[in-house]
């Protein structure tokens, strides 16, 4: 292996003793060498380290025009261009005491204006006296100007690489300096010239390395950005990440159009193969198609996680070919040797697979259900045979909910339920967690059970991201609603909810697919009462529940789910906080329909557009101040002793258009119920511009204040108004 040199003083191209001004702006270069990184930690250490070294470079007055970074698993480059070559000069300024407290009678300074130019680092003559809206006080002024940038970057690129942080580091020197792997070279050149940093216990250079095998284990020098990946290319890396992941993607293009089949598109796989890399090569292998006789899920599953293969499809029959694709991080004119040493390591995985399969359907679902009780779910939480249970009542319970179902769904959710957590202990799942569910219910349709209850099993853990896809369903979706409700009440009952950034047990993940669910597929549920039972079903079990009662876990329970709620319809719909909460606030009660209350909330945020609603909103919030000041309950308005016509106007107006709201409010005709309020408002401004709720006659003023809360009662039965921010208010 080639020794290292020393890096020594670079050549600037000036000829001696000829003097040149230094340039204004100029390009830096760090690159951090490191023993090959795990995939998953490069693209988030790329990310880090441009946003902290955004940030530093602004702390120390530093500008420049760009930061673009670059990465293989043996090194993490950053590249600033345009970097001043200088820091911004600073004028600092700060306030002291008064000038009668800072000079005594004579003018001379007191300790106190001493004490204040001693800290400010300034002499007392340099003090400055200035006319303030409280009078004369003392001023240091302090001009810093800029240090030059490469002595900054002497001290802030070691803090820069310090700053990153992996899911695992380690130490591997005496200098205790923790990273995801150990750090062999750094790279580090400002303007063509070397910056005399340490890091790790490394000394910066201008030379970097190669790819370990094509490279040849040979130091090569650097001045500049374009060089280094000029440089990196001929020794056998591509450093530029989307230029990786663009030569794989045409690679793989180019083999299916001649093999004449068609890629499983995977993003995961694809971004695992561009971090996993320096030289990308795709090659195609096969393996027997007697393995196809295996259900296409273990394949892809066993080639995805196990080899880190891409699977093909036919690309007219879409069925799964006996073909992968494997990236190998090299780069040879006979790829054979590695292709049919692929090939062998596969055979073995699909062979393993294929045991597993045939092993895991001598037995059926039914008898290994019964043996969940061996499994732990949680410590605090007893079994997975008391979970899958309670599963199964409550996915019975959420069947007799939907009103538009088929009479079997009940049957068939329990059904399902009974057998869904049954795969846990099958091999493949235990070789594969991430296949739970699917194979659940492939081998439910073994076991002759029908199609919709295996169908309702495979569709249990939808959907598995964010965005991804739903149970299609009705089973499935009462089945996934069910588990996850289920998770979300236990957890809730033993104390263990999700705080900040922490949730171990994804409970706001499952959250969110019950959000989704519900609204996506326009279940007309109650989740007041599913949460009422999902808490049940757990208390009953007997298991230690935290200090809460039960009426406050469910409260808990409520509004952790109608904060996915706000997240859904801000992201999905676009509506504003205020509209969201004015809906949300008064929605405890003793019916939850997240379906009417997300349909409630577009309709109001319509209706905030037109130009009578902010002049309402101000005349409501007025009414429901006063009665809410005064705690006024709801007592009959007595007619009789109106003193203003605008008084009789406002409760003629407000009976009148009770019944219309009322009966459009039940109806789902939300839009008919807005316009009957902003109805009111001529009404309502004629009150206020009239009338002194705040009599002398006490029983007048009492009688105001209840017609007052007769039209708040009103618009609150739509929602809570006094959410709504009006524009300039």
């Amino acid at each position: 292996m080639a020794t290292r040199k020393t890096a020594g003083a670079q050549d600037t191209g000036a000829k001696r003793g000829k003097r040149t001004s230094a340039p204004s702006v100029g390009e830096l270069l760090l690159e951090i060498g490191v023993e090959e990184l795990p995939y998953q930690f490069i693209a988030p250490a790329l990310g880090s380290l441009k946003e902290s070294a955004e940030r530093l470079f602004s702390d120390q007055r530093l500008t420049l025009q760009s930061v673009h970074t670059m990465g293989t698993p043996r090194r993490l480059t950053i590249v600033v261009d345009g970097l001043a070559a200088r820091q911004t000069s600073m004028t600092k300024e700060a306030m002291g005491p008064s000038k009668t407290v800072a000079f005594d009678q004579t003018g001379q300074p007191t300790r106190a204006a001493v004490g204040f130019a001693a800290g400010q680092g300034v002499a007392v003559q340099d003090l400055q006296v200035r006319q303030t809206p409280k009078g004369e006080y003392l001023f240091a002024v302090k001009h810093e100007a800029g240090r030059s940038t490469a002595a900054v970057l002497v001290d802030l690129l070691s803090q820069l690489v310090s700053t990153l942080s992996f899911p695992k580091a380690m130490k591997w020197n005496e200098t205790g300096v923790r990273f995801a792997r150990p750090v062999r070279w750094v790279v580090a050149v400002y303007g063509g010239s070397v910056l005399p940093i340490k890091a790790a216990g490394i000394t910066a250079s201008h030379q970097t390395t190669g790819h370990r095998v094509l490279g040849g284990g040979k130091w090569v020098p650097v001045r500049d950005a374009a060089s280094y990946r000029s440089t990196l290319e001929r020794q056998g890396v591509i450093v530029e990440t989307q230029r990786r992941r663009q030569l794989i993607e045409e690679q793989i293009g180019s083999i299916c159009h001649k093999a004449g089949l068609q890629l499983n598109q995977d993003e995961a796989l694809l971004d695992q193969a561009v971090y996993s890399t320096e030289q990308p090569t795709a090659i195609m292998g096969s393996f027997k198609e007697a393995y196809l006789d295996v259900p296409e899920e273990i394949l892809i599953t066993s080639m995805k996680e196990h080899q880190g293969f891409f699977s093909l499809r036919h690309k007219h029959t879409r069925k799964l070919a006996p073909h992968f694709i494997a990236v190998a991080n090299n780069r040879a004119k006979d790829m054979s040797l590695i292709r049919e040493g692929n090939e062998r390591v596969l055979a073995a995985r699909l062979a393993d697979a294929k045991f597993f399969f045939d092993e895991d359907r001598k037995v059926r679902l039914e008898e290994r259900a019964k043996k969940l009780g061996g499994v732990t779910f949680h410590q605090k939480l007893g079994t997975m045979a008391q979970k899958q249970e309670r599963v199964r009542k409550l996915a019975g319970f959420i069947a007799g909910q939907i009103p538009s179902s088929q009479a079997e769904l009940r049957q068939i959710a329990e059904r399902a339920a009974l057998l869904s957590k049954a795969d846990l202990l099958t091999g493949i799942v235990g070789e594969f967690p991430e296949l739970q569910g699917i194979m659940g219910g492939e081998y439910a349709r073994h076991d002759g059970e029908s199609t919709a209850v295996a169908q309702a099993i495979r569709e249990q853990y939808l959907p598995k991201a964010l965005e991804g896809k739903l149970p299609e369903t009705e089973a499935g979706q009462v089945l996934s609603l069910a588990d996850r409700l289920d998770s979300i009440a236990a957890f809730f009952h033993v104390g263990l909810v999700p705080t900040g950034s922490e949730d171990p047990f994804a409970l706001r993940r499952h959250a969110t697919a019950i959000v989704r669910i519900i609204l996506e597929r326009t279940l007309r549920l109650n989740l007041a009462d599913l949460i009422d039972r999902a808490t049940s079903l757990v208390a009953d079990d007997g298991f230690k529940g935290g200090t809460d009662s039960q009426q406050v876990g469910q409260r808990r329970t409520t509004d952790f789910l109608f904060e996915r709620v706000r997240y859904y319809v801000r992201l999905v719909y676009g509506l504003r906080d205020d509209v969201i909460e004015s809906v949300l606030k008064p929605a405890h009660g003793s019916r939850i329909d997240l379906v009417d209350l997300v349909q409630k909330m577009r309709v109001l945020e319509a209706v905030t557009t037109k130009p009578d609603f902010d002049p309402l909103i101000v005349g409501f919030k007025r009414a429901h101040r006063l009665v809410e000041k005064e705690q006024w309950t709801r007592e009959p308005v007595d007619a009789e002793r109106f003193q203003h016509p605008a008084e009789s106007a406002l409760h003629q107006a407000a009976m009148g258009e009770h019944q219309q709201i009322e009966a459009s409010i039940q109806a789902g005709a939300y839009d008919r119920a807005l316009d009957a309020l902003v109805r009111l408002k001529p009404v309502v401004d004629d009150f206020f511009a009239g009338v002194m709720v705040n009599a002398d006659d006490q029983a007048v003023r009492s009688n105001r204040l209840s017609l007052l809360k007769e039209v708040d009662d009103l618009f609150m039965s739509f929602a809570d108004f006094s959410q709504i921010v009006v524009q300039g208010r």
